[in-house]
């Protein structure tokens, strides 16, 4: 995985300068310093992080494929495609867990944290996965039987393709190609804070769980996404970007006042209060589809009057 990475890396540089240049071009806002300094050191801390993965999991996942329940045989010209197929499916979920469970959303919540959406976004990465325990689902892999060696690689395409996906220069891409991958558009929803969007498009590399799995919205020209969280942090501090979350975790458990509230404080959804007082995504969608209801309601309402 590494190996692949360092090959990429070179690209992602030109890649930024390419949409930077083309940002400029067409007179709108470019990238925030500040921003992509904070996202860039992010990048920076998330190789400590990545390393302690890499260590852990190299030895954890090899102990597992001894209790493998299929054998695959030696690796064929179909292995690595099958890998990161499966890869894909485990990411789903363990990004989907991210933003479900309060616990590995301190985790996930900093690479949401940028108010742009620049391919400098994509390096905004976690420091604390390894703590969070959100590889948790990756177990899946060597337990039905892909080698560990693999496993890398497939995570290493997995990352590699989710760097291009973070930008505005790309529209919507044909049909065909929305429908299966995941894409530009498909992933600015996922960054969005706009109520129809929220903890919508966890795809890496394939759409079709989302599909699948009804986590699906597409981007829509009269609701443009806004960048960000429920509540931005107005700081470019990297450490209060990495931590901040893990801070009002250890708050909220301190200041609970009964078992549940202790346990929602970890694996409740972000936003949950146990004085009633919070909004998650949940409870913002469903104000929302209210108010386009109820809207919708008077519009009905009005058009006797405006034939008259």
């Amino acid at each position: 995985m590494l190996e692949l990475l360092q090959f990429a890396i070179p690209g992602f540089v030109v890649a930024i300068l390419a949409e930077l240049a083309w940002m400029k071009w067409r007179g709108g806002v470019a990238y925030d310093l500040r921003d992509s300094t904070a996202s860039l050191t992010m990048g920076l801390g998330n190789l400590v992080d990545g390393a302690l993965l890499a260590l852990a999991l190299y030895a954890l996942f090899g102990w597992l494929y001894g209790f493998r329940l299929v054998d695959w045989g030696p690796a064929t010209w179909w292995t690595l495609p099958l890998a990161i197929v499966i890869q894909d499916f485990c990411f789903y979920w363990s990004h989907r867990l991210s933003h479900e469970w309060r616990l590995w959303w301190a985790a996930h919540v900093n690479h949401h944290s940028s108010q742009h959406y620049n391919l400098s976004t994509a390096l905004r990465q976690p420091w604390t996965g390894f703590f969070a325990l959100s590889w948790l689902p990756y177990a899946l892999m060597p337990l039905v039987g892909i080698p560990v060696e693999v496993i890398a690689t497939a995570h290493g395409v997995s990352l590699a393709y989710q760097f291009w996906i973070h930008t505005e220069a790309i529209d919507k891409l044909p049909r065909w190609f929305e429908a299966v991958f995941n894409t530009p558009s498909q992933h600015r929803v996922h960054h969005a804070t706009n109520p129809r969007y929220l903890d919508r498009n966890y795809a890496g590399t394939l759409m079709i769980w989302d599909r699948l799995f009804g986590t699906y919205q597409a981007e829509l020209a009269e609701d443009p996404p806004r960048y960000g969280i429920i509540k931005n942090l107005g700081t470019f501090n990297p450490v209060k970007i990495a931590f901040h979350e893990w801070v009002g975790i250890f708050k909220d458990l301190r200041t609970a006042r009964t078992w549940r509230g202790r346990f929602m404080a970890l694996f409740g959804p972000p936003g949950w209060r146990e004085d009633g007082t919070g909004s998650t995504s949940a409870t913002i969608r469903a104000a929302w589809q209210a108010r386009q209801v109820g809207g919708a309601i008077r519009d009905k309402g009005a058009l006797p009057q405006a034939a008259e």
